[in-house]
């Protein structure tokens, strides 16, 4: 359960730092509470687009993975934003990532800090 907060909490964290970095992503709302709650909900929902998702995609395009070195991560990670962005729509969520190189730049910085946010913040494991 502590990891699942954990790992919430990076993702949103990282999403954060993406709207604020990247201007094709954004993220409204009517008060800094319902966009603190609609980024957690996003977040929420990344994180299980990641879990179910892009292990499947991963798999599929593994030649591809080998191939390029690992650097096919980089479009996987952006497919995964673009996903996320669409269920955002979907569930009505005021989150919105603007075409496919605005994802892969998002998905780059989502990649980057949400790795330092995990090695910062505890995971539950340490104790």
């Amino acid at each position: 359960m502590m990891n699942f907060v954990v790992k919430t909490i990076a993702n949103a964290a990282a999403l954060a730092v993406a709207i604020w970095l990247v201007s094709g992503i954004t993220l409204t709302g009517d008060s800094t509470g319902k966009q603190a709650l609609t980024l957690i909900l996003v977040a929420l929902v990344l994180g299980v687009v990641n879990f179910l998702v892009k292990p499947v995609v991963k798999l599929l395009t593994l030649p591809l993975f080998i191939l390029t070195l690992g650097l096919f991560t980089l479009v996987v990670n952006a497919l995964m934003l673009l996903l996320t962005s669409w269920l955002a729509d979907v569930l009505d969520l005021s989150f919105h990532v603007e075409g496919f190189w605005t994802a892969v730049l998002g998905g780059l910085i989502i990649s980057i800090v949400s790795w330092a946010m995990n090695v910062v913040l505890p995971d539950g494991r340490d104790a």
